[in-house]
């Protein structure tokens, strides 16, 4: 099961390691999903975690190795994305999470995402971190 991690998830397992986002890339290591990002989140992550906590950035980087960078979306599919509606920022997580084939977008954003949680957008699921857990276990 191949996961896409938006920006506020990759900040919450540099930040946390004990936290739900974490545990995805435990149940990555064995074997249990894939995750994948684009260079876009991964940057907007980075930039947080500089500005907010800047001694987690060395956890960041080797998480981050962790995790497949997928190419930037085309922007006809961030153009189909704004229609969802979704806020410029924010249209090219989903465009890259659909173009890399993942199968959940996993993100903790509530006000820009969630009318779109438990949703599939061109056959990607719009979850909480922690609904993604729950799918991975299943």
């Amino acid at each position: 099961m191949k996961l896409f991690l938006d920006a506020n998830v990759l900040f919450t397992a540099a930040y946390s390691e004990n936290g739900i986002s974490r545990t995805l890339f435990l149940l990555a290591g064995a074997g249990k999903c894939s995750l994948c990002t684009s260079a876009y989140a991964a940057e907007e992550a980075r930039r947080n975690l500089l500005v907010k906590a800047p001694a987690k950035l060395a956890a960041f980087t080797t998480l981050l190795a962790r995790v497949t960078l997928v190419r930037e979306p085309s922007p006809a599919a961030v153009l189909r994305m704004t229609k969802l509606p979704l806020v410029e920022k924010d249209a090219p997580i989903m465009a890259a999470a659909v173009e890399a084939g993942a199968m959940l977008l996993v993100t903790g954003d509530r006000n820009d995402f969630g009318h779109l949680f438990g949703t599939t957008v061109e056959g990607v699921q719009v979850l909480l971190p922690v609904a993604a857990l729950e799918r991975v276990l299943g």
